[in-house]
Protein backbone atom coordinates (compact mmCIF):
# COMPACT_ATOMS: atom_id res chain seq x y z
CA UNK A 1 0.00 0.00 0.00
CA UNK A 2 1.15 3.45 -0.80
CA UNK A 3 2.03 5.54 1.95
CA UNK A 4 1.30 9.15 2.34
CA UNK A 5 4.07 11.67 4.15
CA UNK A 6 1.86 13.71 6.20
CA UNK A 7 4.83 16.12 6.83
CA UNK A 8 5.12 16.56 3.34
CA UNK A 9 3.12 18.57 0.73
CA UNK A 10 -0.47 16.90 0.59
CA UNK A 11 -3.31 16.93 -1.54
CA UNK A 12 -7.00 16.73 -1.29
CA UNK A 13 -6.72 12.85 -2.72
CA UNK A 14 -4.01 12.42 -0.48
CA UNK A 15 -5.99 12.79 2.81
CA UNK A 16 -9.04 11.26 0.39
CA UNK A 17 -6.94 7.94 0.38
CA UNK A 18 -6.16 8.00 4.24
CA UNK A 19 -10.14 8.42 5.09
CA UNK A 20 -10.87 5.72 3.14
CA UNK A 21 -7.64 3.53 4.11
CA UNK A 22 -6.27 3.14 0.86
CA UNK A 23 -3.02 4.75 2.00
CA UNK A 24 -0.94 4.06 4.80
CA UNK A 25 -0.18 7.44 6.29
CA UNK A 26 3.51 8.18 7.61
CA UNK A 27 5.33 11.01 8.62
CA UNK A 28 9.12 11.73 7.50
CA UNK A 29 12.39 12.25 9.71
CA UNK A 30 11.97 16.31 8.43
CA UNK A 31 8.38 16.14 9.97
CA UNK A 32 9.52 14.43 13.34
CA UNK A 33 12.78 17.04 13.03
CA UNK A 34 10.40 19.67 13.35
CA UNK A 35 8.11 18.33 16.27
CA UNK A 36 10.77 17.38 18.30
CA UNK A 37 12.15 21.12 17.86
CA UNK A 38 9.32 22.32 18.79
CA UNK A 39 8.45 20.23 21.67
CA UNK A 40 11.90 21.74 23.13
CA UNK A 41 11.28 25.37 22.20
CA UNK A 42 8.13 25.21 24.21
CA UNK A 43 9.57 23.55 27.31
CA UNK A 44 12.09 26.18 27.54
CA UNK A 45 9.68 28.48 27.44
CA UNK A 46 7.49 26.94 30.09
CA UNK A 47 10.67 26.73 32.51
CA UNK A 48 11.32 30.41 31.75
CA UNK A 49 7.82 30.68 32.60
CA UNK A 50 7.06 32.36 29.95
CA UNK A 51 3.45 33.33 29.41
CA UNK A 52 2.05 31.94 26.58
CA UNK A 53 -1.48 31.24 25.57
CA UNK A 54 -3.20 28.20 26.75
CA UNK A 55 0.09 27.01 28.53
CA UNK A 56 -0.12 29.42 31.07
CA UNK A 57 -2.93 31.12 30.72
CA UNK A 58 -6.49 30.64 30.67
CA UNK A 59 -8.55 30.22 27.23
CA UNK A 60 -10.72 32.76 25.58
CA UNK A 61 -12.02 35.45 27.32
CA UNK A 62 -10.14 33.60 30.68
CA UNK A 63 -7.36 34.39 29.04
CA UNK A 64 -6.67 37.31 31.97
CA UNK A 65 -6.03 33.99 34.22
CA UNK A 66 -2.10 33.10 34.58
CA UNK A 67 -1.56 29.40 35.30
CA UNK A 68 1.28 28.30 36.82
CA UNK A 69 2.96 25.28 34.84
CA UNK A 70 2.73 23.03 37.78
CA UNK A 71 -1.35 22.92 36.93
CA UNK A 72 -0.26 22.41 32.88
CA UNK A 73 -2.01 18.64 33.15
CA UNK A 74 -5.24 20.35 34.72
CA UNK A 75 -5.43 22.66 32.17
CA UNK A 76 -5.33 20.62 29.19
CA UNK A 77 -7.58 18.46 30.54
CA UNK A 78 -9.86 20.69 31.32
CA UNK A 79 -9.54 22.66 27.79
CA UNK A 80 -10.69 19.02 26.34
CA UNK A 81 -13.21 18.61 28.96
CA UNK A 82 -15.23 21.98 28.45
CA UNK A 83 -15.38 21.47 24.91
CA UNK A 84 -16.39 18.05 24.82
CA UNK A 85 -19.74 19.38 24.28
CA UNK A 86 -20.41 18.16 20.62
CA UNK A 87 -24.14 16.81 19.75
CA UNK A 88 -25.88 15.05 16.48
CA UNK A 89 -24.63 12.37 14.37
CA UNK A 90 -20.78 11.54 14.69
CA UNK A 91 -19.03 12.29 11.95
CA UNK A 92 -18.14 9.25 9.23
CA UNK A 93 -15.28 7.29 9.40
CA UNK A 94 -13.69 8.22 6.50
CA UNK A 95 -14.48 12.12 7.93
CA UNK A 96 -12.58 11.43 11.01
CA UNK A 97 -9.71 9.81 9.31
CA UNK A 98 -9.48 12.65 6.76
CA UNK A 99 -9.68 14.71 10.19
CA UNK A 100 -6.98 12.19 11.90
CA UNK A 101 -4.73 12.76 8.87
CA UNK A 102 -5.33 16.41 8.68
CA UNK A 103 -4.44 17.31 11.80
CA UNK A 104 -1.45 15.13 12.01
CA UNK A 105 -0.22 17.37 9.01
CA UNK A 106 -0.95 20.79 10.70
CA UNK A 107 0.84 20.06 13.78
CA UNK A 108 4.43 18.17 11.69
CA UNK A 109 5.12 21.73 10.33
CA UNK A 110 6.93 22.46 13.36
CA UNK A 111 4.65 25.37 15.39
CA UNK A 112 2.49 23.67 17.77
CA UNK A 113 4.77 22.43 20.42
CA UNK A 114 2.86 18.99 20.52
CA UNK A 115 4.43 15.74 22.21
CA UNK A 116 5.65 13.98 19.39
CA UNK A 117 4.62 10.67 20.93
CA UNK A 118 0.96 11.85 20.64
CA UNK A 119 1.25 12.18 16.59
CA UNK A 120 2.84 8.43 16.94
CA UNK A 121 -0.42 7.43 18.50
CA UNK A 122 -2.51 9.33 16.22
CA UNK A 123 -0.51 7.17 12.80
CA UNK A 124 -1.07 4.21 15.22
CA UNK A 125 -4.95 4.90 15.31
CA UNK A 126 -4.82 5.25 11.50
CA UNK A 127 -2.81 1.64 11.03
CA UNK A 128 -5.21 -0.18 13.44
CA UNK A 129 -8.56 2.12 12.07
CA UNK A 130 -9.40 3.22 15.26
CA UNK A 131 -12.28 5.78 15.12
CA UNK A 132 -12.90 8.10 17.61
CA UNK A 133 -16.57 9.10 18.42
CA UNK A 134 -16.68 12.79 17.03
CA UNK A 135 -20.27 14.51 17.25
CA UNK A 136 -20.52 16.65 14.04
CA UNK A 137 -22.62 20.06 15.30
CA UNK A 138 -20.59 21.99 17.80
CA UNK A 139 -18.12 24.00 16.05
CA UNK A 140 -17.97 27.56 14.49
CA UNK A 141 -15.24 27.12 12.94
CA UNK A 142 -13.85 30.23 14.50
CA UNK A 143 -10.78 29.05 17.33
CA UNK A 144 -10.75 26.18 14.54
CA UNK A 145 -12.64 22.88 15.07
CA UNK A 146 -12.31 22.75 18.70
CA UNK A 147 -15.18 20.84 19.71
CA UNK A 148 -14.67 17.76 16.69
CA UNK A 149 -10.85 18.00 17.70
CA UNK A 150 -11.71 18.03 21.29
CA UNK A 151 -13.27 14.77 21.38
CA UNK A 152 -10.29 13.25 19.08
CA UNK A 153 -8.37 14.60 22.34
CA UNK A 154 -10.97 13.02 24.94
CA UNK A 155 -10.30 9.28 23.21
CA UNK A 156 -6.25 9.95 23.30
CA UNK A 157 -7.36 10.43 26.77
CA UNK A 158 -9.27 6.83 26.88
CA UNK A 159 -12.28 8.85 27.75
CA UNK A 160 -15.05 8.70 25.23
CA UNK A 161 -16.28 5.80 23.11
CA UNK A 162 -14.26 4.23 19.62
CA UNK A 163 -14.93 1.92 17.19
CA UNK A 164 -12.03 -0.49 15.30
CA UNK A 165 -12.04 -1.57 11.99
CA UNK A 166 -15.51 -0.44 11.53
CA UNK A 167 -16.96 -2.37 14.58
CA UNK A 168 -19.23 -1.18 17.16
CA UNK A 169 -18.12 1.46 19.31
CA UNK A 170 -16.43 1.11 22.81
CA UNK A 171 -14.67 2.74 25.89
CA UNK A 172 -11.90 3.69 24.74
CA UNK A 173 -9.78 2.84 27.44
CA UNK A 174 -10.60 -0.77 26.87
CA UNK A 175 -9.86 -0.24 23.10
CA UNK A 176 -6.63 1.37 23.37
CA UNK A 177 -5.03 -1.46 26.64
CA UNK A 178 -6.53 -4.14 24.26
CA UNK A 179 -4.26 -2.94 21.21
CA UNK A 180 -0.93 -2.28 23.69
CA UNK A 181 -1.76 1.27 24.40
CA UNK A 182 -2.53 3.25 27.82
CA UNK A 183 -4.22 6.40 27.25
CA UNK A 184 -2.38 9.53 27.29
CA UNK A 185 -2.24 12.42 29.51
CA UNK A 186 -1.79 15.54 27.78
CA UNK A 187 0.52 18.14 28.81
CA UNK A 188 2.19 20.99 28.07
CA UNK A 189 0.87 22.50 24.78
CA UNK A 190 -0.89 19.11 23.34
CA UNK A 191 -4.38 19.93 23.99
CA UNK A 192 -4.81 23.30 22.31
CA UNK A 193 -2.32 21.98 19.38
CA UNK A 194 -4.81 19.67 19.16
CA UNK A 195 -8.07 20.79 19.07
CA UNK A 196 -6.93 24.36 17.88
CA UNK A 197 -7.09 24.30 14.41
CA UNK A 198 -9.15 23.67 11.27
CA UNK A 199 -7.93 19.82 10.72
CA UNK A 200 -11.88 18.29 10.35
CA UNK A 201 -12.95 21.19 7.90
CA UNK A 202 -9.80 20.50 6.21
CA UNK A 203 -10.02 16.76 6.28
CA UNK A 204 -14.31 16.68 5.14
CA UNK A 205 -12.69 19.52 2.38
CA UNK A 206 -10.28 16.81 0.99
CA UNK A 207 -12.80 14.37 0.99
CA UNK A 208 -15.84 16.37 -0.55
CA UNK A 209 -13.05 18.10 -3.53
CA UNK A 210 -11.72 14.45 -4.23
CA UNK A 211 -15.55 12.89 -4.80
CA UNK A 212 -16.52 16.12 -6.43
CA UNK A 213 -13.61 16.15 -8.79
CA UNK A 214 -14.48 12.17 -9.97
CA UNK A 215 -18.79 13.06 -9.89
CA UNK A 216 -18.19 15.71 -12.15
CA UNK A 217 -16.16 13.08 -14.63
CA UNK A 218 -18.87 10.40 -14.23
CA UNK A 219 -21.28 13.52 -15.72
CA UNK A 220 -19.08 13.70 -17.92
CA UNK A 221 -19.79 10.09 -18.78
CA UNK A 222 -23.06 10.67 -18.50
CA UNK A 223 -23.83 13.45 -20.37
CA UNK A 224 -22.47 11.71 -23.38
CA UNK A 225 -24.62 8.76 -23.30
CA UNK A 226 -27.46 11.31 -23.29
CA UNK A 227 -26.19 12.90 -26.33
CA UNK A 228 -26.06 9.59 -27.88
CA UNK A 229 -29.44 8.49 -27.54
CA UNK A 230 -30.67 11.36 -28.59
CA UNK A 231 -28.51 11.90 -31.82
CA UNK A 232 -26.98 14.97 -30.73
CA UNK A 233 -24.26 17.35 -32.59
CA UNK A 234 -21.15 16.07 -31.71
CA UNK A 235 -19.82 20.06 -33.36
CA UNK A 236 -20.62 21.31 -29.97
CA UNK A 237 -17.94 19.46 -28.14
CA UNK A 238 -14.91 20.50 -30.89
CA UNK A 239 -11.58 22.01 -28.77
CA UNK A 240 -11.91 25.03 -30.93
CA UNK A 241 -14.98 26.04 -29.09
CA UNK A 242 -12.88 26.14 -25.94
CA UNK A 243 -9.81 27.51 -26.83
CA UNK A 244 -11.81 30.75 -27.83
CA UNK A 245 -13.11 31.01 -24.24
CA UNK A 246 -9.87 29.69 -22.58
CA UNK A 247 -11.27 28.79 -18.90
CA UNK A 248 -9.12 25.95 -17.93
CA UNK A 249 -11.97 23.75 -16.74
CA UNK A 250 -13.99 24.30 -20.16
CA UNK A 251 -11.04 23.23 -21.96
CA UNK A 252 -10.42 20.18 -20.40
CA UNK A 253 -14.45 19.32 -20.21
CA UNK A 254 -13.73 19.66 -24.06
CA UNK A 255 -11.20 17.22 -23.95
CA UNK A 256 -13.14 14.99 -21.84
CA UNK A 257 -16.36 15.06 -24.43
CA UNK A 258 -14.11 14.43 -27.34
CA UNK A 259 -12.38 11.86 -26.35
CA UNK A 260 -15.48 10.00 -25.23
CA UNK A 261 -17.52 10.94 -28.62
CA UNK A 262 -14.61 9.86 -30.62
CA UNK A 263 -15.65 6.31 -31.42
CA UNK A 264 -19.32 7.23 -31.25
CA UNK A 265 -22.12 6.70 -34.59
CA UNK A 266 -24.97 7.86 -32.60
CA UNK A 267 -23.46 11.11 -32.71
CA UNK A 268 -24.53 13.62 -35.67
CA UNK A 269 -20.93 14.53 -37.38
CA UNK A 270 -19.23 17.95 -37.75
CA UNK A 271 -18.23 18.17 -41.23
CA UNK A 272 -16.59 21.18 -40.45
CA UNK A 273 -18.18 23.11 -43.17
CA UNK A 274 -21.90 24.16 -42.68
CA UNK A 275 -24.66 22.25 -45.32
CA UNK A 276 -26.04 24.33 -47.98
CA UNK A 277 -29.77 25.60 -48.22
CA UNK A 278 -31.88 23.49 -50.60
CA UNK A 279 -31.85 24.59 -53.98
CA UNK A 280 -35.17 26.56 -55.34
CA UNK A 281 -36.67 25.99 -51.93
CA UNK A 282 -39.11 29.10 -50.34
CA UNK A 283 -38.48 31.96 -48.70
CA UNK A 284 -38.93 30.04 -45.46
CA UNK A 285 -39.16 26.09 -45.13
CA UNK A 286 -40.69 25.31 -41.93
CA UNK A 287 -40.26 22.48 -39.97
CA UNK A 288 -36.67 21.36 -40.51
CA UNK A 289 -34.63 19.50 -38.58
CA UNK A 290 -32.92 21.67 -35.32
CA UNK A 291 -29.53 23.08 -36.08
CA UNK A 292 -28.58 22.89 -32.72
CA UNK A 293 -29.45 20.75 -29.72
CA UNK A 294 -30.87 21.75 -26.39
CA UNK A 295 -28.51 23.26 -23.83
CA UNK A 296 -28.11 20.10 -21.81
CA UNK A 297 -26.42 18.80 -24.83
CA UNK A 298 -24.66 21.43 -26.74
CA UNK A 299 -23.56 23.61 -23.12
CA UNK A 300 -22.81 20.72 -21.86
CA UNK A 301 -18.96 21.55 -22.00
CA UNK A 302 -19.54 25.41 -20.36
CA UNK A 303 -21.93 24.13 -17.54
CA UNK A 304 -19.00 21.27 -16.55
CA UNK A 305 -16.40 23.40 -17.48
CA UNK A 306 -17.57 26.25 -15.13
CA UNK A 307 -17.51 23.48 -11.98
CA UNK A 308 -14.52 22.13 -12.99
CA UNK A 309 -12.71 25.53 -12.28
CA UNK A 310 -14.85 25.57 -8.71
CA UNK A 311 -13.69 21.98 -7.66
CA UNK A 312 -9.61 23.60 -8.88
CA UNK A 313 -10.62 26.55 -7.09
CA UNK A 314 -11.93 24.07 -3.53
CA UNK A 315 -8.66 21.83 -3.83
CA UNK A 316 -5.84 24.52 -4.38
CA UNK A 317 -7.59 26.21 -1.24
CA UNK A 318 -8.02 22.52 0.70
CA UNK A 319 -4.08 21.91 -0.46
CA UNK A 320 -2.81 24.99 1.00
CA UNK A 321 -4.53 24.42 4.34
CA UNK A 322 -3.35 21.28 4.33
CA UNK A 323 0.07 22.69 4.19
CA UNK A 324 -0.53 24.83 6.62
CA UNK A 325 -0.30 25.53 10.70
CA UNK A 326 -3.69 26.48 11.85
CA UNK A 327 -3.58 26.93 15.37
CA UNK A 328 -2.56 29.56 18.19
CA UNK A 329 -0.51 30.57 19.47
CA UNK A 330 2.65 29.34 16.88
CA UNK A 331 6.28 28.76 17.72
CA UNK A 332 8.95 29.63 15.76
CA UNK A 333 12.12 27.84 17.11
CA UNK A 334 14.49 28.55 14.65
CA UNK A 335 13.89 32.72 15.49
CA UNK A 336 13.34 32.04 19.57
CA UNK A 337 9.17 33.33 18.93
CA UNK A 338 6.12 32.72 19.54
CA UNK A 339 2.78 34.66 17.64
CA UNK A 340 0.08 34.69 19.04
CA UNK A 341 -2.56 35.41 15.70
CA UNK A 342 -5.61 33.34 14.15
CA UNK A 343 -4.60 30.71 11.55
CA UNK A 344 -7.30 28.81 13.51
CA UNK A 345 -9.92 30.87 11.56
CA UNK A 346 -11.29 28.99 8.91
CA UNK A 347 -12.52 31.31 6.48
CA UNK A 348 -10.56 30.48 3.16
CA UNK A 349 -12.20 26.63 3.33
CA UNK A 350 -15.63 28.44 4.37
CA UNK A 351 -15.63 30.37 1.02
CA UNK A 352 -14.24 27.24 -0.83
CA UNK A 353 -16.40 24.55 0.07
CA UNK A 354 -19.36 26.82 -0.17
CA UNK A 355 -18.21 27.20 -4.24
CA UNK A 356 -17.65 23.88 -4.37
CA UNK A 357 -21.57 23.25 -2.70
CA UNK A 358 -23.12 25.36 -6.05
CA UNK A 359 -20.94 23.77 -8.16
CA UNK A 360 -22.39 20.35 -6.86
CA UNK A 361 -25.75 21.68 -7.01
CA UNK A 362 -24.98 22.77 -10.75
CA UNK A 363 -24.09 18.78 -11.68
CA UNK A 364 -27.32 18.00 -9.89
CA UNK A 365 -29.33 20.05 -11.81
CA UNK A 366 -28.06 18.88 -14.94
CA UNK A 367 -28.29 15.35 -14.20
CA UNK A 368 -32.11 15.74 -13.12
CA UNK A 369 -32.86 17.69 -16.71
CA UNK A 370 -31.29 15.33 -18.91
CA UNK A 371 -33.35 12.62 -16.71
CA UNK A 372 -36.57 14.22 -17.20
CA UNK A 373 -36.15 14.76 -20.95
CA UNK A 374 -34.99 11.46 -21.69
CA UNK A 375 -37.95 10.04 -20.01
CA UNK A 376 -40.34 11.78 -21.87
CA UNK A 377 -41.40 10.43 -24.73
CA UNK A 378 -42.91 13.52 -26.71
CA UNK A 379 -38.74 14.72 -26.22
CA UNK A 380 -37.19 11.70 -26.48
CA UNK A 381 -38.97 9.58 -28.78
CA UNK A 382 -38.21 6.58 -26.28
CA UNK A 383 -41.17 4.73 -24.31
CA UNK A 384 -42.50 7.17 -21.60
CA UNK A 385 -40.41 6.42 -18.72
CA UNK A 386 -38.41 4.50 -20.15
CA UNK A 387 -40.49 0.96 -19.82
CA UNK A 388 -41.29 -0.11 -23.47
CA UNK A 389 -43.88 -3.12 -22.45
CA UNK A 390 -47.36 -2.02 -21.65
CA UNK A 391 -47.19 1.51 -20.93
CA UNK A 392 -50.05 2.35 -17.74
CA UNK A 393 -49.62 -0.93 -16.96
CA UNK A 394 -45.87 -0.85 -15.95
CA UNK A 395 -44.55 3.05 -15.10
CA UNK A 396 -40.96 2.12 -15.72
CA UNK A 397 -39.07 5.05 -14.01
CA UNK A 398 -41.62 7.30 -13.23
CA UNK A 399 -41.32 7.61 -9.81
CA UNK A 400 -37.08 7.23 -9.46
CA UNK A 401 -37.93 10.44 -12.05
CA UNK A 402 -39.83 12.59 -9.19
CA UNK A 403 -37.21 11.66 -6.95
CA UNK A 404 -34.59 13.02 -8.51
CA UNK A 405 -36.27 16.08 -8.72
CA UNK A 406 -37.29 16.24 -4.76
CA UNK A 407 -33.59 15.45 -4.34
CA UNK A 408 -32.90 18.35 -6.06
CA UNK A 409 -35.37 20.32 -3.83
CA UNK A 410 -33.33 18.86 -1.02
CA UNK A 411 -30.09 19.99 -2.41
CA UNK A 412 -31.48 23.95 -3.25
CA UNK A 413 -32.48 24.05 0.38
CA UNK A 414 -29.00 23.42 1.34
CA UNK A 415 -27.52 25.82 -0.50
CA UNK A 416 -27.44 28.63 1.40
CA UNK A 417 -24.06 29.89 2.17
CA UNK A 418 -22.99 29.02 5.55
CA UNK A 419 -19.82 30.87 5.01
CA UNK A 420 -21.77 34.45 5.74
CA UNK A 421 -23.73 32.95 8.56
CA UNK A 422 -21.54 34.56 11.65
CA UNK A 423 -23.08 34.30 15.13
CA UNK A 424 -21.01 36.28 17.80
CA UNK A 425 -20.36 33.83 21.05
CA UNK A 426 -17.38 32.92 23.62
CA UNK A 427 -18.74 36.17 25.45
CA UNK A 428 -17.97 38.08 22.01
CA UNK A 429 -14.39 37.20 21.96
CA UNK A 430 -14.86 35.39 19.06
CA UNK A 431 -17.32 38.17 17.34
CA UNK A 432 -16.85 36.97 14.11
CA UNK A 433 -17.15 33.40 13.12
CA UNK A 434 -16.59 31.93 9.40
CA UNK A 435 -18.79 28.49 9.81
CA UNK A 436 -16.43 26.35 7.64
CA UNK A 437 -17.27 23.09 9.22
CA UNK A 438 -21.04 23.40 8.62
CA UNK A 439 -19.80 24.52 4.89
CA UNK A 440 -18.13 21.57 4.78
CA UNK A 441 -20.53 19.34 6.19
CA UNK A 442 -23.29 20.83 4.35
CA UNK A 443 -21.08 20.30 0.73
CA UNK A 444 -20.65 16.72 1.87
CA UNK A 445 -24.31 15.92 2.53
CA UNK A 446 -25.30 17.76 -1.13
CA UNK A 447 -22.37 15.34 -2.61
CA UNK A 448 -24.40 12.46 -1.18
CA UNK A 449 -27.11 13.53 -2.92
CA UNK A 450 -26.06 13.85 -6.10
CA UNK A 451 -24.80 10.26 -6.41
CA UNK A 452 -28.21 9.62 -5.65
CA UNK A 453 -29.20 11.43 -9.02
CA UNK A 454 -26.32 10.52 -10.79
CA UNK A 455 -27.23 6.88 -9.89
CA UNK A 456 -31.21 7.11 -11.16
CA UNK A 457 -29.73 8.72 -14.32
CA UNK A 458 -27.34 5.89 -14.69
CA UNK A 459 -29.92 3.40 -14.34
CA UNK A 460 -32.78 5.39 -16.95
CA UNK A 461 -29.96 5.36 -19.53
CA UNK A 462 -28.58 2.54 -19.17
CA UNK A 463 -32.35 0.84 -20.09
CA UNK A 464 -32.20 3.33 -22.94
CA UNK A 465 -28.93 1.93 -24.55
CA UNK A 466 -30.56 -1.18 -24.02
CA UNK A 467 -34.04 0.16 -25.89
CA UNK A 468 -31.52 1.46 -28.92
CA UNK A 469 -29.83 -2.27 -28.88
CA UNK A 470 -26.75 -0.64 -28.38
CA UNK A 471 -26.09 -0.50 -31.94
CA UNK A 472 -23.31 2.14 -33.20
CA UNK A 473 -22.78 3.70 -28.86
CA UNK A 474 -19.16 4.95 -27.88
CA UNK A 475 -16.55 1.95 -26.31
CA UNK A 476 -17.87 4.39 -23.15
CA UNK A 477 -21.42 4.19 -23.45
CA UNK A 478 -21.18 0.48 -23.52
CA UNK A 479 -18.34 0.42 -20.80
CA UNK A 480 -21.30 2.12 -18.69
CA UNK A 481 -23.91 -0.16 -19.44
CA UNK A 482 -21.72 -3.20 -18.29
CA UNK A 483 -21.07 -0.79 -14.78
CA UNK A 484 -24.28 -0.68 -14.20
CA UNK A 485 -25.64 -4.17 -15.06
CA UNK A 486 -23.41 -5.13 -12.58
CA UNK A 487 -25.08 -3.74 -9.68
CA UNK A 488 -28.60 -3.59 -11.18
CA UNK A 489 -30.62 -5.64 -13.76
CA UNK A 490 -32.88 -4.12 -16.52
CA UNK A 491 -35.92 -3.02 -16.01
CA UNK A 492 -38.96 -5.17 -17.55
CA UNK A 493 -42.03 -5.24 -15.52
CA UNK A 494 -42.37 -2.72 -12.49
CA UNK A 495 -40.40 -3.18 -9.21
CA UNK A 496 -39.52 -1.58 -6.31
CA UNK A 497 -35.95 0.29 -6.89
CA UNK A 498 -35.45 2.02 -3.82
CA UNK A 499 -32.11 -0.60 -2.91
CA UNK A 500 -30.92 -0.43 -6.44
CA UNK A 501 -30.68 3.21 -6.82
CA UNK A 502 -28.92 3.06 -3.30
CA UNK A 503 -26.75 0.06 -4.18
CA UNK A 504 -25.94 2.43 -7.74
CA UNK A 505 -25.30 5.62 -5.82
CA UNK A 506 -23.00 3.73 -2.98
CA UNK A 507 -20.78 2.05 -6.06
CA UNK A 508 -20.52 6.07 -7.45
CA UNK A 509 -19.88 7.25 -3.93
CA UNK A 510 -16.72 4.80 -3.40
CA UNK A 511 -13.17 5.58 -5.09
CA UNK A 512 -12.49 2.51 -6.69
CA UNK A 513 -16.31 2.00 -8.53
CA UNK A 514 -16.49 5.74 -9.53
CA UNK A 515 -12.96 5.46 -11.14
CA UNK A 516 -13.79 2.69 -13.24
CA UNK A 517 -16.35 4.61 -15.28
CA UNK A 518 -13.78 7.95 -15.67
CA UNK A 519 -10.45 6.05 -15.89
CA UNK A 520 -10.17 6.70 -19.65
CA UNK A 521 -10.92 10.56 -19.58
CA UNK A 522 -7.44 12.43 -20.29
CA UNK A 523 -6.22 13.88 -16.98
CA UNK A 524 -8.96 11.35 -15.49
CA UNK A 525 -9.60 12.35 -11.47
CA UNK A 526 -7.36 10.61 -9.51
CA UNK A 527 -7.98 6.76 -8.56
CA UNK A 528 -8.28 5.98 -4.77
CA UNK A 529 -4.64 4.77 -4.84
CA UNK A 530 -2.73 7.50 -7.17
Amino acid sequence: MAEVDLAGSLSAADIEAIGYGHRTATVSPTGWKRLRSAEAYLQRLVDERRQVYGVTTGYGPLATSRIDPSASRTLQRNLVYHLCSGVGEPLSRCHTRATLGARIASVTRGHSGVTPAVVERLLAWLEHDVVPEVPAIGTVGASGDLTPLAHVARALMGEGRVCINGGEWEPADAAQRRLGWEPWTLDGKDAIALVNGTSTTAGICAVNGAGAERAAGVCAVLGMVYAELLGGHAEAFQPAIGAVRPHPGQMRAHAWLTALAEDSQRLQPWTGTPPRLTEGQEAVLPDQPLPQDPYSIRCLPQALGAVLDSITFHNQTVASELDAASDNPLLFPDEGRVLHGGNFFGQHLAFAADALNNAVVQLALHSERRISRITDSTRSGFPAFMQPRQTGLHSGFMGAQVTASALVAEMRTGAHPASIQSIPTNADNQDIVPMSTRAARQAATNLDHLQRILAIEALVLAQGLELADGVGFSSSARRTLGWVRELAPPLEDDRPLAEEIARVAAALATPYQAHRLVAGLPGAPPGPAS
